[in-house]
């Protein structure tokens, strides 16, 4: 049994071959698809390696020369910004229950960040955003995982823990009944709002690719941009996320709030069709078949899930029952289109209180835990928890 680098395209073949291995007993896995696994790995797509980031890929074969493991690791100097040390990540980690697999992958992933002077190691997260590949769960290996979502083993926990790792932070993942009422205290909020005439409600439906791209970036960079992790945004990066979400989107899922006074986009739900619920007819591949066999589930509509992405709301407007009002006129349409029967919220950081509690005031349920997970590679260092967003 030996660890080797991935290098060309027969071992990064190996590399996507390792999760039908460890999972193909599991009827509950769906796996990544393999078009978007590729992408972050991807000198030219991954726009992170043009800034300085870098990334390396290992299999474990066995003695017949099959793949029973894999790993990646990454420096990316944009998120090591504003920590107190150099920390790189893991991710992408997956192998049979082998306890000498698991060493072999943890001592080159390890290694291979010490060598470039990383101080800490967080994981399993992705290189790049924080909306896929990010976590490890540790509850409830049986419902459906939501698309980007990480899924694995119980025994994995126990293979961070034993390493050395801890919680730097825990991700829940809520979901609720869309017929469900509203609890009393969103209702409750809205009232204290003085002169609701000055917002105005509505959805992508209603407005042009164009705007919809700057109105994203207006109210995620006056909500999140900046703070608790999320970097700013460009509009040119709101486009392509636009973009990127038009095969999948659903616009009448996507809601807006508008402070008219200003003509200011201040708050936004966004929300996708759960894609996990057509991407299991494609076993993990978005070649033209699977995309004929995606395109022929999503007009019928196969997924009758939504998933929350990201809701926020301008800071300026924190406090004055702007969030209710947003979750108001979102639940008023989803009920008037009868078109989705649970909404789930993913994911939601134990740092982020305040996102909790509008989750729970949702009157949602916790689904899910995952656990992003952090070691000290240099031990002259101090372990500290994410801080809680103010």
């Amino acid at each position: 049994m030996h660890c080797i680098k991935v290098h060309d395209n027969d071992t990064e073949q190996l590399f996507h071959k390792v999760p039908q291995r460890v999972y193909r007993e599991d009827s509950n896995w769906i796996p990544h698809l393999r078009q978007d696994v590729k992408k972050v790995f991807d000198l030219k797509k991954n726009r992170l390696f043009k800034k300085g980031a870098e990334a390396q890929r290992w299999v474990v074969l066995n003695e017949q020369k099959q793949a029973v493991g894999r790993i990646a690791a990454f420096v990316n100097p944009k998120y090591s910004k504003g920590m107190e040390q150099r920390t790189g990540g893991i991710g992408f980690f997956d192998a049979i229950e082998d306890d000498g697999v698991a060493g072999l992958l943890f001592d080159a992933a390890e290694q291979w960040l010490i060598d470039r002077g990383m101080q800490a190691v967080d994981g399993p997260i992705n290189l790049g955003e924080k909306d896929k590949f990010w976590g490890l769960l540790v509850d409830n290996f049986t419902d459906v995982s939501s698309y980007g979502m990480n899924y694995n083993p119980p025994y994995y926990r126990d293979w961070f823990e034993s390493r050395g790792y801890q919680v730097y932070y825990e991700q829940y993942i809520f979901g609720r009944s869309v017929a469900e009422p509203l609890q009393e205290v969103v209702l409750r909020k809205i009232t204290q709002i003085t002169d609701p005439d000055r917002y105005q409600f509505y959805t992508a439906r209603d407005i042009s690719s164009e705007q919809l791209a700057i109105d994203f970036y207006t109210v995620y960079n006056n909500a999140w941009g900046g703070h608790h992790g999320f970097a700013k945004m460009s509009l040119k990066q709101a486009q392509r996320t636009v973009k990127s979400l038009k095969p999948v989107m659903d616009p009448n899922i996507l809601f807006f709030l508008r402070h008219m006074p200003s003509d200011k986009p201040i708050g936004f739900f966004i929300n996708i069709p759960e894609l996990n619920l057509i991407f299991r007819h494609v076993h993990g591949n978005l070649n033209l078949w699977g995309k004929l066999v995606f395109m022929w589930h999503k007009l019928r509509k196969s997924s009758d899930v939504m998933v929350g992405v990201v809701f926020g709301v301008d800071r300026e407007f924190h406090g004055m029952g702007i969030d209710s009002m947003l979750i108001q006129g979102a639940h008023e349409r989803l009920n008037a289109q009868n078109r989705y029967v649970k909404a789930m919220l993913t994911w939601i950081g134990d740092f982020n209180p305040k996102m909790i509690h509008i989750a729970e005031s949702l009157g949602t349920e916790r689904k899910r835990t995952l656990f992003t997970m952090r070691k000290m590679l240099d031990s002259s260092v101090e372990f500290k928890r994410m801080p809680l967003a103010k």
